[in-house]
This record gives structure tokens, sequence and C-alpha cells, in this order.
């Protein structure tokens, strides 16, 4: 019986993994289909960046109750994880309680550690899940965040809910497993009680010994498939950046925020105009070729990080409740925009499954059926959406990129904006006044003093 089970979870533990290789295979290949950019520069900063935002779960605490809150699922995640790793080894090995004869006394602490970590998720979630279900956070259930309708709402509500059953499953198998220990049945070795299981023991106080087997082994198998479910659910979810928020951090922007990257192409012709440069040194090789398109009209025209960014999004709407356009009413949101992002991704790594690895042009982009045109124009370009989030996303990037397109390729600039565009252009300022009468301000004042 021991070998069937051993050969059954074998089975299960090849098919999940095989599962998450080939879901992180093409997410690795869509976030590849970007455009070249180079973040490797300051290792030692980036590395320092990573540690303190995305370990440290440094902006998380700019709201300290739910700082606390979310790092409490966090590393309760991380540091159960090794009771997994002890279960998975169980199940390879057809072994229970692997490190029990080991570690002895230092077991029955370290399972309660765990269990206390338990009990922190599962009160957590609990609260979690009241705040979306009952006190309905305005970021999440507002009529004006069309994008949290249906899926996005479900998708949270569902790892919540994951969780929370995952939690009672260990500490009820906890608690079944000490009554067994008690009995002196086989297999079950001796560990003491565990911290918190051990007030469930009343429970299956009256229980059988054939019983408390099958309820035993059935919460164990439970956990370890939740945990493999979960796993691969991942993959498909917004949790997606339990994982992806380290590389996301790592490879962040260290330049200020305000600093917006100019098009090298476009400095080159300007620097040309003013006399800066010479037409005939101003580059070489590549610098010379004329691109594609200015802007981006599609994904491939942004860059690898911008693709990861929509990737590690947690949906949480801290950018989109930061946004100054969104809070007066405009459709702007900084989070669809990193949503619709990710969602083309998808369609596009779908294409890419039915096409032996290659994209086959379905007649669609990024910019138009995904974004409009009205979403891109109510940009400040404040950065309020940068400086909120909470893993370093910059939704600004992808903003400035499609609305270069729409002006500079599309020539789809707002008539006022055009205005503006033609001051810059004749006056070097927005205002239609010549360079010379720019102080006159100044003189008329000096005048009424």
């Amino acid at each position: 019986m021991v070998i069937i089970q051993q050969i059954i979870f074998l089975a299960i533990l090849g098919i999940v993994g095989w599962l998450i290789f080939k879901r992180a295979s093409l997410i690795r290949n869509t976030i590849l289909l970007g455009r070249d950019e180079d973040r490797t520069d300051q290792p030692a900063m980036r590395f320092a960046t990573m540690l303190r935002v995305a370990f440290g779960q440094k902006k998380m605490f700019d709201r300290p109750l739910i700082g606390v809150m979310h790092f409490v699922v966090y590393a309760g995640f991380l540091l159960i994880n090794i009771e997994v790793l002890e279960i998975v080894l169980d199940g390879i090995l057809g072994k229970h309680r692997l490190f029990a004869p080991f570690l002895g006394s230092f077991y029955t602490f370290l399972i309660s550690f765990f269990e206390f970590l338990a009990i922190g998720v599962l009160v957590t979630c609990l609260i979690f899940l009241i705040r979306r279900t009952i006190l309905k956070v305005e970021r999440f259930q507002s009529s004006r965040h069309r994008e949290m309708n249906g899926w996005p709402q479900l998708d949270g509500k569902i790892i919540l809910i994951f969780e929370i059953v995952l939690m009672v499953a260990i500490l009820t198998m906890n608690a079944a497993d000490t009554v067994l220990q008690e009995m002196g049945s086989q297999h079950y070795i001796r560990t003491g009680d565990f911290a918190f299981s051990q007030f469930l023991k009343p429970l299956f106080a009256s229980w059988n010994e054939t019983s408390l087997m099958i309820y035993e082994r059935f919460a164990w198998w439970f956990h370890i498939l939740g945990i493999f479910t979960f796993a691969v659910y991942v993959t498909y979810s917004k949790h997606l950046h339990i994982a992806l928020a380290f590389p996301n951090t790592y490879f962040a922007r260290l330049i200020p925020k305000g600093e917006m990257k100019n098009m090298p192409d476009i400095t080159k012709e300007v620097k040309i105009m003013l006399g800066l440069t010479d037409a005939t040194t101003a580059g070489t090789g590549d610098e010379n070729v004329i691109p594609e398109r200015f802007g981006a009209k599609d994904v491939p025209d942004l860059s690898w990080k911008n693709l990861m960014d929509a990737y590690s999004c947690t949906e949480c709407g801290r950018c989109t409740a930061a946004c100054p356009a969104n809070i007066t009413g405009k459709k702007l949101s900084p989070r669809k925009i990193m949503m619709d992002t990710r969602d083309r991704l998808e369609d596009i790594g779908r294409n890419m499954q039915v096409n032996n690895g290659k994209f086959v042009d379905d007649g669609k982009s990024l910019m138009g059926d995904y974004i409009s045109n009205e979403e891109i124009l109510a940009c400040t370009t404040c950065n309020a959406c940068v400086q909120e989030c909470p893993i370093l996303i910059n939704p600004l990037d992808i903003i400035l990129q499609l609305r270069r397109y729409k002006i500079m390729d599309e020539a789809q600039a707002p008539a006022a904006w055009n205005a503006m565009f033609q001051n810059l252009d004749t006056n070097q300022a927005p205002w239609k006044f010549s360079p010379g009468d720019r102080f006159n301000w100044a003189e008329k004042l000096r005048n009424e003093v």
C-alpha cells in the first residue's frame, strides 16, 4: 500500500512540476518578446533594493496595519513551506514525519512555530476576506474601477479561501496525528502536543483508530494536493507576484522617478537641428537606422521590463487610488493599464501555443483593442502611480510609450496639444509669446511697484 502511495505521489509531483515548467516557460517567452533594455548596472544597489522592498516589504508598511497583516501572510507562506518540504519528502520516501527522529524535542517546537504562523495566516486571510466581501474596500469594489469586475475580484477571494482551508487542513491533520500517537498507532512517531492543534484534539476524542487514520491521511493528501494546486494556480493569477516581486524590484529603475527617458533618434535629430552635432558624425551603425515606429503600439514595442511589470502586478489598486486623473473621474486607471498589458500578453501566449511557439498576427494591438486614447491622454505624468506601487512597477513608462506612438506615429494628438507643440517649436515655451516678450510681465510688476 505504501509503495502504491509513493508511485501516485511521484506521478502527481511530476505532473505538477511539468505544468509549472510549461507555464513558466510561456511567461518567460512572452516577456522576452519585449525590446532589450540593460538593467544590469549597480548590482549592489539593485540587490539592496530587492531585499528592502520585496523581501522586507518596506512599501507595504506605508499603511502600518495592512503592512503587518500582509507580512504575516507573506512570512507564513515562506516559512510554512519548510514543513511542506518534509511532507513532500515523506510522500517520495514513503515515510511519516521524516525529520522527527533526528530533531527530537526541537521538532515539536518547530511544528508549533509553524502552527503559530498558520493561525496568523488563517486570521489575517479571514480579515482580508471580510474587507473584500463585507466592508467593500473602495479601490476593489467601486463602480469606477471597472477593471476589477468579474474574475479579478473572484481571483482574490479564491486565494484567500484557499489559504484558509489549507491552514485548517494542516491544523486538524496535526491534531488527528497526535491523538493517534497517544493511541500508540503504528507509524505515528511520538512528538508530543503541538502549540495550537492540541486544542483541536477534543474534536477527535470519540473517533476510533481507523476513522482517525482515514482523516489524518485525507488531511495530509488534501494539504499537499492543495499546495500543488496552489502552485499551479498562482502562475495564472495575480499572485504570480509572490515569485516575480523579487526580480521585478531587482531590475527596477534606479534613476529619479521624474526623469523621462528620451528617444535616442529624436534626441539626435534635435541636436542636429540645434547645431550641437554634425549630421555626418551623429552616430554610426544602428543609430542611423530609422525605427520601425516611434513609441509603442503593441507589447513587442515595449521593453521586457515593462512586460515583467505587467506580470508582477498585484492588482492592489494603490496606483489607481493615488491617480489624480482617476480621482477626478477620468477613465485612466494605472492598474487597468497593467492588467490590460498582461491580458494582451496572455492572448499572445495562447497564440504562440497553437502556432508552435511563434506569434501569428491576430489583427489586434495593445493600443486601441485593450487601451483607449482617452485613458492615455488623461495621464498628467505626475508619477503618483509609480510612487505608490509596493513592488516598484512603472505604469507611467507604458503610458508614455503608447502616447508617443499615437502622437508621433499616427499624428493623433488633441488640437490643444498640437498648438502647445507648435509653441514649443517656435517660442521654446508652451505659450504663444515670442522669447523677447517672455519677461514683459516682470516689467509690468516693476512699474506697478
